[in-house]
């Protein structure tokens, strides 16, 4: 394309065409936006040709010949660690060299904390660090390094710019151990006649730090801006171009941040990490379980203990659920931490299945903790827990709960159960429900009764009998 020419490009799957589209052939509506091109396509201006100084046109070196699969070394990548176990055990075991990482959030929920911590670390273990700021200036940063330690590491390096050119000219200089863009929407590069944060920018930025991470093998940690809607800013083509994408969550109100992989091409998904907001940083929540079990010892309506297989641990949680009389209008239908469409199954499967009617009722469930469980292994609690508030019957305590509910109302396998009975055993539950198919197949711990149920109707007698 020539200089100067007007391209439409998609915001979901960064699609271009030269005239406007309704429709997107990635099947969006309404998700082009025009942007100006500044230099040729394919010419020494362009970033989607441009080669890295010092590594050469790997079409001149005869590279760029397959490979037999066999002959490629298959043997783990180096990592580097952190030394912050709860981001090495979500990144699966350490930070891969060359790797891209995306990591999201609110503002102000600690993303630029966590980072500068790993960064303080590696600095200090690895060598040098090159931090890029485009958002905050250079004393800003310096003011948080100081309350996350007491002695900043020499080689740890800070960049307040935005052009792309000039940041990866500098990192590969200096060739650090790690890479930091805060954040890729405020990065912009001279290829692209758009303001920063546009589509243009952020995905040909994007695609210049993957090309700086896999030629230079420097792994670029990104912060990145999220929507209202809580998705990350800019082209969706982003969270398909980097290895790992990473959501730091948390509440204001709270001091529990949540970090959970989203995407994770060197470890698992849905692995999580806990941390708690302190005024000296972020620091390690080694025992989340127990401390979103806390006080549960006695036995209260509406209150029962559920887990999720989160990534390769259990996570045990605290399920409370509420149910009162409806004013005038239609009853209410609240859910925090379990999805609203899920609640609504579990309560047609108690109407029609244990003859529960809460039509004329209003209906609160909550996961303790504001923890957004991945998975349907709570259902059974959360059914559980609805029939306890609504028959003022307590569960009894030290009792765990979970199984995944079918529209019939029967109980199906749930996935991990044999490390979730191990874990309730190590935090002195005496107590599982689960689903037959998985009880038939655990041997229970010493002190722990496994009680099998098929159905919704025979969890709810086995409560009784207690």
């Amino acid at each position: 394309m020539k200089k100067g020419t007007t391209v439409f490009v998609c915001a979901e799957c960064g699609y271009e065409s030269p005239k406007w589209m309704g429709q997107c052939v990635c099947g969006a509506w309404n998700s082009f936006s025009e942007e100006r091109i500044a230099g040729v396509t394919g010419g020494a201006g362009d970033s989607r040709s441009r080669t890295l100084p010092g590594r050469g046109d790997k079409r001149k070196t005869g590279r760029e010949a397959a490979v037999k699969l066999v002959d490629v070394d298959s043997e783990e990548r180096n990592r580097l660690d952190t030394n912050i176990e709860e981001l090495n055990r979500v990144l699966g075991g350490g930070i891969v060299k060359g790797s891209l990482i995306l990591i999201t959030g609110e503002p102000g929920v600690g993303k630029s904390t966590l980072i500068l911590q790993a960064a303080i670390e590696l600095a200090a273990r690895r060598g040098s660090v090159l931090y890029v700021t485009g958002e905050e200036s250079e004393e800003q940063i310096r003011l948080r390094a100081d309350r996350l330690t007491a002695q900043l590491p020499e080689s740890l390096y800070i960049l307040s710019e935005t052009n792309m050119e000039i940041i990866s000219r500098i990192a590969l200089e200096l060739s650090p151990a790690l890479l930091v863009i805060d954040s890729i929407q405020t990065m912009y590069t001279d290829s692209v006649d758009s303001a920063a944060g546009s589509i243009s920018q952020v995905r040909t930025c994007t695609g210049e730090l993957m090309r700086t991470a896999k030629v230079a093998d420097i792994p670029v940690f990104l912060v990145a801006h999220v929507t209202k809607s809580g998705e990350v800013a800019g082209p969706k083509i982003i969270e398909h171009l980097v290895d790992c994408v990473l959501q730091f969550v948390g509440e204001r109100n709270r001091d529990l941040r949540i970090l959970r992989a989203n995407k994770n091409r060197f470890g698992a998904t849905s692995e999580i990490g806990a941390f708690e907001m302190r005024e000296e940083g972020l620091v390690q929540i080694r025992n989340l379980s127990g401390s979103l079990l806390e006080g549960m010892e006695e036995a209260t309506d509406g209150s029962a203990a559920t887990a999720v297989y989160e990534g390769t641990r259990p996570l045990l949680l605290e399920m409370q659920a509420l149910t009162a009389a409806a004013g005038v209008g239609f009853a209410r239908r609240t859910a925090l931490g379990v999805a609203p469409a899920r609640l609504n199954m579990i309560l047609a499967v108690l109407e029609r299945k244990a003859c529960l009617d809460l039509s004329n009722s209003d209906v609160y469930v909550n996961v303790v903790g504001g923890i957004r469980p991945d998975g349907t292994s709570v259902d059974l609690a959360v059914a559980l827990a609805l029939y306890s508030s609504a028959k003022s019957a307590p569960i009894p305590p030290h009792t765990l709960i979970l199984g995944e509910i079918g529209l019939t109302g029967e109980l199906r396998s749930v996935h991990g159960a044999d490390k979730i009975v191990r874990e309730a055993a190590k935090l002195g539950f005496t107590r599982v429900i689960l689903p037959k198919k998985n009880a038939d197949k655990i041997d229970a711990p010493k002190g722990v009764r496994l009680t099998g149920v098929s159905n919704v109707t025979e969890a709810i007698r086995s409560l009784i009998k207690e």
